[in-house]
């Protein structure tokens, strides 16, 4: 199965760097709306909760756009039907999938956070700061890469997965986006020196391992279908 998820995680690679779409997109629109909260925030700068917030929406809805995204080639050029008649454990799809998509997330924070701190965040992003927002974000990108994965693969078998597919990840990932803000909130208030709360990330980690694992379970059956 290794082997199987290597190849098609480098397919998924060479694929967006031929013709950069997803993750492009992703950071003009993430990008974009940074600068809308910029005009529309009627403060100089935000911090804490207000600025938790502003950071995890603007993932959340940059991250849409991948995932609506992640299934579409292989849905149009056959990839579905091939990969169904190689002898190979087929939640390797998934694994490939979800990998790929964390990283076109990883890949967007590391663009996002200079440009959020540069034109909304209140405090300084230090080492501290950037070290331990990344920690949050990244349990918080396990969650949206796994279940968006999942709700992908359920999507694309239908005429309105760019309405669907939305409609059931958003709710889904509301834990995800509570966890992360709750998490980020002290971290991006004005000292800057608070540590994450350590049951924000023992949620996020288990709700992480729940449908990481649901999903593991469900996506051999959904592939079927």
């Amino acid at each position: 199965m290794r082997r199987a998820v290597g190849a098609l995680l480098r397919k998924e690679l060479a694929l967006e760097l031929r013709a950069p779409m997803t993750l492009a997109g992703m950071l003009l629109f993430s990008v974009t709306t940074l600068i809308v909260f910029h005009f529309a925030l009627d403060e100089r700068s935000v911090e804490g909760d207000l600025a938790a917030g502003v950071l995890v929406v603007t993932l959340l809805f940059a991250a849409m756009l991948g995932i609506n995204r992640l299934f579409v080639t292989d849905h149009e050029e056959g990839g579905f039907d091939a990969f169904l008649l190689a002898p190979v454990d087929r939640t390797a799809l998934f694994v490939a999938k979800a990998l790929a998509l964390l990283g076109f997330l990883f890949a967007l924070e590391l663009v996002m956070l200079p440009i959020f701190a540069l034109l909304l965040l209140g405090p300084t992003l230090t080492a501290g700061v950037l070290g331990k927002s990344l920690l949050v974000l990244a349990l918080a990108d396990v969650g949206i890469a796994v279940i968006g994965t999942l709700v992908a693969a359920l999507g694309i078998q239908t005429r309105a997965r760019d309405l669907l597919v939305p409609l059931i990840a958003l709710p889904l990932l509301v834990p995800v986006v509570i966890g992360a803000a709750s998490g980020l909130s002290p971290v991006l208030e004005a000292a800057g020196d608070a540590a994450v709360p350590g049951r924000w990330l023992a949620i996020l980690a288990l709700y992480d391992l729940v449908f990481g694992l649901l999903a593991y379970a469900v996506f051999d059956f959904l592939l079927e279908e």
